[in-house]
């Protein structure tokens, strides 16, 4: 297998990929429509047999998708059918996943919804963030994509179609400003989830407690810690690291977070 060029994000200077580039003498490219007769006449010269994507954020349409032999694949850190879309880690939190995936799949004019090649699972558990899972998504997703080449250049496999695993499968919107606010009429293994869903290096869960915000850094889910009622968002107990705060059934603590000012029982966070 030899890598015959390069094409960055249109917005990015990769320097990673830029020095890999100039270190084994392959042309890198950029252009703000990748399915344009510009674009698609310049990589034709290069006389592919299988165009790859990863982490890439232009849509594929038909004309490129057909311009090699072999088709085009992508490596999604996601487990499709579902989890197409954006933020997939996140919202794998979020949604209290205990294993996220990695799929390399055929590119079709969809979005994510190609044919499988190859898939795995990596275990999530309670010590786990967005940080961790990012970084076995880095580790393991070039492994995957070059055993699915591997797979392609054998033919000794058959693609899934998507359907046949569900036939329903479901995206995830991409994470915008204003969505790292919490929520604490959530039960607290919920805000816990959200919470490692978006730290470091992700922008941080945020709440508004006497007026200022809080950058809510990492919390403790304590599964054991009784269920009851009060003031949703109060400040309930203060620990060695940090304090308590109730959430809808039960309280949690928030052991690491950016604040100007003193935190007391009794104080709230504003509910929106």
């Amino acid at each position: 297998m030899q890598i015959a060029f390069i094409c960055v994000r249109n917005g990015s200077d990769d320097e990673i990929l830029a020095k890999f580039a100039k270190d084994y003498g392959i042309e890198i490219l950029k252009h703000k429509d990748i399915n344009s007769l510009e674009f698609i006449s310049k990589i034709a010269k290069f006389k592919c047999d299988i165009l790859v994507s990863m982490s890439f954020d232009q849509i594929f349409k038909r004309q490129i998708i057909d311009l090699t032999p072999l088709g085009a694949i992508n490596c999604h850190a996601g487990a499709l059918p579902f989890y197409r879309g954006r933020n997939i880690l996140n919202w794998a939190l979020i949604n209290d996943e205990k294993s996220f995936g990695i799929t390399v799949h055929y590119i079709d004019e969809g979005i994510d919804t190609g044919d499988i090649i190859l898939q795995k699972h990596y275990e999530i558990n309670d010590s786990d963030d967005y940080s961790t899972l990012l970084q076995t998504a880095h580790n393991q997703c070039g492994y995957v994509l070059y055993e699915a080449l591997k797979m392609i250049l054998g033919g000794d496999f058959k693609p899934i179609k998507q359907s046949n695993i569900d036939k329903y499968g479901f995206y995830c919107t991409q994470r915008k400003f204003g969505d790292e606010m919490i929520d604490w009429n959530q039960n607290s293994r919920d805000v816990f989830n959200f919470i490692r869903a978006i730290t470091h290096p992700a922008p941080l869960a945020r709440a508004i407690i006497n007026d200022k915000e809080m950058k809510i850094i990492k919390a403790i889910y304590h599964q054991n810690a009784p269920t009851y009622k009060c003031v949703n968002g109060a400040i309930v107990g203060i620990s060695k690291d940090g304090f308590w705060v109730k959430c809808a059934d039960k309280a949690l603590e928030i052991t690491e977070f950016e604040y100007e000012g003193r935190i007391k029982i009794g104080d709230r966070f504003k509910i929106s």
